[in-house]
């Protein structure tokens, strides 16, 4: 079947297309027909000139979302989405749409999200989820080429990796049951029988969080390497992030200029080696007078630029009363725009006194808030590891340096404000030492039996890490909320549709 993504390989032939109206413009003698079909969008035009008057009536009755096959000559228009658009010779209506609850204006956030499934044929939505489909891919390519075996961990799980606050309980046959937060326990079974293994699959944390980075239930790619040390890790880590970076570049130029994707800062990661300090480092250039003077640049850079665009406002809103047509619709986008920018630029004029005052007397031995990582990589145009974190705020399983007070650990947070992207560590492979770890922890030995089995029975250095899927489709595609990452999100409030 012909699909409009593949138009470019039928020029000047007649084909058939199977899809749904995106948008419609009518006149007496001409219907321009904006088709849909998942692949992507194509101007059909339906000319009376053309087409049997039957065909044309059928035409003038189409709205939003209605279904439909369309056939037509394929022609090249530079001026056309997609470069080629279908003069049509015939249609076949499959079903007239009831009015589409979302229209061309704008919809607040609380309706988009209680209509998700249709929300999700938008063109943003379309092209944010064909970039996390392409992440995906490029993720099996990275790890399959390097010889690893992708292998499943439970979603039912008898004990807590990352804590007990924030499990989801459930009964399963009369016994107590949480949904998991992550597969890495069994990732390490899997690797001390496959050296090189990675999952890819559902986790859950019922953490009552409603900031823009968290999800309940979000994906996770979670390889575990035996015989890798801390340095091996961030390397295999950043070498993944590279290779998504550049797959998506290369795969998804039509997607990332629908999402409006600076790609700037993305290429530059192919060329630079990503950032890396130590905790201790990072929590000093946090503190620093370097980062109060940038933020104070950035408030002086944000109320100017504030100023500037609310002046094109009120210019272009004038302009709106005589203007012609198509320039209306060309001043409504840019009043979209502008809105939605001064919203983020107001948002940031009121985080920034907060942000000042926590970066300036952030404590030695605190984890890094989402502020504290948004200030921080304002000073890095790639991706930092921070590494040899207090051991105290890390998980029991990771290996600790020679001074027993710091974990093996690292973090990988994106530039732009998007935060930890992905969190791994050396493991500790001594078992009495684990031991002491999960007596420490308050932790039920028995339940963690199996796993204490791993450094009883050929017990070897091995290390390994998360990646979010979500918030990495985030920050890829610049998206400013993870609940555009995933088709339906699910969040604190939030379980249907």
């Amino acid at each position: 079947m012909t699909t409009i993504k593949n138009l470019s390989q039928f020029e000047n032939e007649i084909v058939t297309l199977k899809g749904w109206v995106y948008n419609i413009r009518n006149s007496k003698s001409i219907h321009f027909i904006e088709v849909r079909d998942g692949s992507g969008l194509c101007q059909c035009i339906v000319s009376a000139d053309d087409v049997s008057d039957e065909v044309f009536e059928a035409a003038s009755g189409l709205k939003q979302e209605s279904s439909l096959e369309i056939t037509g000559k394929v022609l090249k228009d530079d001026r056309s989405i997609g470069g080629y658009e279908l003069h049509a010779t015939d249609l076949k209506v499959v079903q007239i749409a009831e009015n589409y609850p979302i229209t061309p204006k704008e919809h607040g956030v609380e309706f988009l999200m209680e209509n998700r499934h249709l929300w999700l044929r938008s063109r943003r939505q379309w092209a944010a989820m064909r970039v996390r489909n392409e992440i995906i891919f490029a993720i099996h390519t990275f790890f399959q080429g390097r010889g690893f075996v992708q292998m499943d961990s439970p979603i039912f799980t008898g004990n807590a990796a990352e804590g007990s606050t924030t499990l989801f309980e459930t009964d399963y046959f009369e016994e107590k049951a949480y949904l998991a937060q992550t597969g890495q326990l069994y990732g390490e079974a899997m690797a001390m029988a496959h050296g090189l293994i990675y999952t890819f699959g559902p986790t859950f944390r019922a953490e009552k969080s409603k900031t823009r980075r968290h999800l309940t239930e979000f994906w996770m790619i979670e390889p575990e390497m035996a015989f890798y040390d801390l340095e091996m890790n961030m390397d295999l880590a950043e070498d993944m992030i590279k290779a998504i970076v550049k797959t998506v570049l290369e795969k998804n130029k039509a997607e990332l200029e629908i999402l409006e994707r600076d790609t700037a800062a993305l290429e530059t990661l192919a060329e630079k080696r990503f950032e890396r300090m130590t905790y201790t480092e990072a929590v000093d250039k946090l503190k620093s007078d370097e980062t109060a003077e940038l933020l104070d640049e950035m408030a002086a850079s944000r109320e100017k630029e504030l100023v500037d665009i609310k002046k094109e406002r009120e210019e272009i809103k004038k302009e709106h009363g005589s203007a012609k047509k198509w320039r209306k619709v060309q001043i409504d986008q840019r009043i979209k725009e502008i809105g939605a920018r001064v919203d983020q630029i107001e948002e940031d004029l009121r985080n920034i006194p907060s942000w000042k005052e926590s970066a300036r007397n952030f404590e030695w031995g605190n984890d890094f808030g989402g502020s504290d990582e948004t200030v921080l990589m304002m000073q890095f145009d790639v991706p930092l590891i921070v590494t040899h974190w207090p051991a105290e705020i890390k998980a029991f399983y990771m290996k600790r340096d020679q001074t027993d007070k710091l974990a093996l650990g690292m973090d990988i947070l994106a530039p732009e404000g998007y935060g930890e992207i992905v969190g791994g560590s050396q493991r500790e492979d001594d078992l009495a030492i684990l031991e002491e770890r999960i007596a420490e922890e308050g932790l039920e030995k028995e339940v963690f039996e199996w796993y204490l089995d791993l450094r009883r029975y050929g017990s070897v250095p091995h290390s390994g890490y998360g990646l979010g899927l979500e918030r990495t489709v985030a920050w890829i595609c610049g998206l400013s909320h993870v609940r555009e990452t995933i088709p339906f999100p699910r969040m604190l409030g939030r379980l249907r549709p």
